[in-house]
């Protein structure tokens, strides 16, 4: 059996874990600069607060309801996402964390088990340890327990687990779960299905299996398997290395000047490296990209990116700088507001597969010393309090986050005082 442990409301509820007063209120939390919805609680959820609404036009709605809005505070989200991680990884033997408030548990041996009884167990070991609720589902494939999952979140009587473990069981809740909310059917999909009459999850499972590798591909034939009890995804307990990596954002203002574009590029660039060697591996190709506020129709609008191919493979920040600024300056133009840029690097290889240029002088073992001291000194004292010059410390181009809550766990000054 396969289980998935996914928090409820994961952001909102890092927020209640560190303030209690906020339990029972609606509770938003906004995207980069402050722009966009990315997180409800139910309550907000109540308020007919759509996921993805900008933050401007339910103003007044947050105001008349007294929605509590936060900043996007990943640095807690992580942090706790560890915590909760942790704890689920004490009750199965293989772990997939599929996402920042998802893993995948693998219950094989767990014949002799009552499985949702020890899930129930999990939940509440999870929840006291992190203060984190966690809704669990159970079933034998991959997409049956995300089925599965969001029925225990709808059921107010499961305490929080949902079980699917006979063919009955799973024959009655597919029977009358939308097709468009299975795993990995998207919305175009969903159109094409309701056209031809598929409007249920059973419907789905009961076509030709011909008929859907014709019309999904093989990724829809597997997902046709899973909910017939087949498994065909099998737990990822290592993640897999990224083949492309992508470090961007919007500014909190319209930056006019090449130095304070230069000087995000810089830390855009930075991240990107950092990256590369965590996962041990190199890129080869590097692409930096600039763009005004396509929203303003009052402003001149301009876009543009450069890709560069690297004449070796590398990981280090330094390197990686000089070619990312070179790559600044081809497409930098005086006159614009600018609101966005970013870093990407593709071409990702293992570090072990690097090979030389003739025509390149690079003291790769000079620069992985230099490497290795530079993310022990980080990891020590704190993300880039060692760091490139180019990177600068104005931050004129940093995020707007107006309503950013403390880093309760990974800061000193923001652990909170409890007075007896």
């Amino acid at each position: 059996m396969i289980g998935i442990a996914d928090c409820n409301n994961f952001y909102a509820s890092c927020q209640r874990v560190f303030n209690p007063s906020l339990v029972g209120k609606p509770i938003v939390v906004l995207s980069n600069n402050d722009g966009c919805v990315v997180a409800r609680s139910n309550e907000a959820k109540a308020l007919g607060i759509a996921m993805g609404v900008p933050a401007f036009e339910i103003k007044s709605l947050i105001e008349e309801k007294e929605v509590q809005v936060f900043s996007s505070n990943y640095t807690l989200y992580g942090d706790m996402s560890s915590r909760v991680m942790a704890t689920l990884s004490r009750f199965s033997p293989e772990t997939e964390i599929y996402s920042i408030d998802e893993a995948f548990l693998q219950f094989k041996g767990f014949e002799y088990y009552d499985l949702p009884e020890y899930a129930r167990h999990i939940v509440k070991t999870t929840t006291t340890n992190t203060g984190i609720p966690i809704s669990i589902g159970l079933a034998p494939t991959k997409t049956l327990a995300k089925l599965a999952n969001k029925l225990a979140k709808k059921d107010p009587t499961s305490r929080g687990v949902k079980a699917i473990l006979t063919k009955e069981e799973i024959h009655i809740a597919l029977s009358d779960f939308p097709v468009g909310d299975i795993w990995g059917i998207g919305g175009q999909y969903a159109k094409m299905l309701a056209q031809h009459g598929v409007n249920t999850a059973l419907e789905f499972s009961c076509l030709p299996s011909e008929w859907v590798k014709s019309k999904m591909t093989i990724t829809g034939l597997r997902m046709w398997y899973e909910l017939r009890g087949k498994p065909c995804i099998p737990l990822e307990s290592a993640p897999a290395s990224k083949k492309g990596i992508c470090t961007s954002r919007s500014f909190g203002t319209m930056l006019t000047e090449y130095e304070n574009i230069a000087e995000a590029v810089s830390n855009f660039t930075a991240k990107c490296a950092k990256k590369l060697r965590d996962q041990n591996s190199c890129c080869k190709i590097v692409t930096v990209f600039v763009q005004t506020n396509l929203f303003r129709g009052d402003l001149k609008q301009y876009s543009n990116s450069k890709t560069t191919i690297l004449p070796v493979a590398i990981n280090s920040t330094m390197e990686l700088n000089k070619f990312a600024l070179l790559a600044l300056k081809g497409i930098y133009r005086k006159g614009y507001q600018y609101k966005k840029a970013g870093v990407i690097v593709t071409d990702i290889i293992s570090s072990d597969q690097v090979q030389s240029n003739l025509f390149y002088q690079f003291d790769s073992e000079k620069q992985e010393k230099i490497m290795v001291a530079l993310d022990k000194i980080n990891g020590l004292y704190g993300t880039d309090k060692l760091r490139l010059g180019s990177q600068g410390f104005g931050r004129n181009w940093k995020l707007k986050n107006e309503k950013l809550s403390p880093c309760y766990t990974t800061r000193l000054k923001d652990v909170i005082d409890i007075i007896l």
